[in-house]
């Protein structure tokens, strides 16, 4: 079971290594960079090993038990 969280972005979308530590999956960019790196990391169900993927609101990405819905900040 996923550990469902909307993240709101101000922006038009924000970079994948950025979105990890922004939403608190990750505690330091090397982290992020070798979760994305190493296949952790799905985007829109697809694995996704791109760091710099840009991520808009309507997408989510799953890490391990973390279900991140990105929205746009209202």
């Amino acid at each position: 079971m996923y550990k469902e969280q909307e993240v709101a972005i101000k922006s038009e979308h924000i970079k994948l290594d950025s979105l990890l530590k922004y939403a608190g999956v990750c505690m330091t960019g090397g982290e992020a960079k070798t979760l994305i790196e190493e296949g952790y990391v799905f985007f829109n169900g697809e694995s996704c090993s791109m760091r710099g993927k840009k991520v808009r609101p309507g997408d989510q990405v799953v890490v391990g038990e973390h279900l991140l819905k990105i929205v746009k900040q209202q």
